[in-house]
């Protein structure tokens, strides 16, 4: 079994994972997949040799499909890795083996395609407003000169931070504040202080007053938009945002105001300072 599960490529590849039947909602994600098996980020205790029915799916990417696995190996949590366990797909599951093999060629075409100039990460539990949003950003590749944006969502702060550990990776980070699971103030927190992570500027959008304005500003956000925010103004404040870097992903040496073009709503949040200009806003 092992040296089986062993022979089938691996891709890191965020899908996530429900249990049909399960008395806990509580979603988990997968950080790999193979056409043999899979591996699980999730807190969940399995014995092995346990057989499992999963729900695997991809919001807007892939339809449901659910399969039974069978649990080879447990991953205990430490301060340098997430518990999490790896199944793998047993031979009398055959049709199971065939959708597992499917998502398998399709995370490999992904691995092996070539990178976009820039990814964001846009957290929103709203999926209508996440739409708009993602609407918003992929113009921007198309008409303001930042070629190759691709737009992640994810509809919580757990999800979110999931997906950063993944492949490829996140260029920049937009969030709301008020969400399941975990909020944008822990997934702030939570990305500070990762020191893979630490460098991504943040973007925050809330109805939030002036005390959770302070709080993101206190966690080490980059920009605050007060929402009803304008679409011209998160397109302008991302594109100020990833210009800033000398390439993607890399950490940014400066932090930009924007421009009279660019928002005005906008607050920059730096070392213990924040813009009056751009708190106050003009319109």
């Amino acid at each position: 079994m092992g040296t089986e599960k062993r022979s089938h490529p691996r891709f890191p590849l965020i899908l996530a994972v429900d249990y049909p039947g399960a008395a806990s909602t509580v979603r988990d994600y997968t950080e790999n997949l193979s056409a043999g098996g899979l591996f699980i980020r999730t807190e969940r205790e399995f014995e092995v040799g346990e057989r499992l029915s999963l729900l695997i799916s991809f919001p807007e990417l892939l339809e449901p499909a659910e399969l039974e696995v069978e649990v080879v190996r447990m991953r205990p949590g430490g301060s340098s890795q997430t518990p999490g366990v790896a199944v793998w797909v047993p031979p009398d599951r055959v049709d199971d083996r065939r959708r597992l093999e499917r998502l398998a060629v399709a995370a490999a075409a992904q691995a092996e395609s070539s990178r976009p100039g820039y990814r964001v990460l846009l957290v929103e539990d709203n999926s209508l407003v996440a739409a708009m949003y993602a609407s918003a950003l992929r113009r921007l590749a198309a008409t303001e000169g930042v070629g190759g944006l691709a737009v992640d969502v994810a509809v919580d702060g757990n999800e979110a931070f999931a997906r950063l550990h993944a492949q490829p990776p996140i260029d920049l980070i937009i969030t709301d504040v008020y969400m399941p699971v975990m909020s944008g103030f822990a997934l702030v927190e939570k990305v500070r202080a990762e020191p893979r992570l630490r460098h991504l500027p943040i973007i925050v959008i809330s109805s939030a007053g002036d005390e959770e304005r302070e709080r993101v500003s206190r966690l080490g956000a980059n920009f605050f938009l007060q929402k009803p925010v304008k679409y011209q103004d998160i397109v302008a404040t991302v594109r100020t945002l990833l210009r800033a870097g000398p390439q993607p992903g890399a950490p940014m040496s400066t932090r930009q105001v924007p421009t009279s073009e660019e928002p005005r709503t906008a607050v920059e949040f730096g070392p213990d300072r924040v813009d009056p200009t751009l708190r106050k806003g003009r319109d």
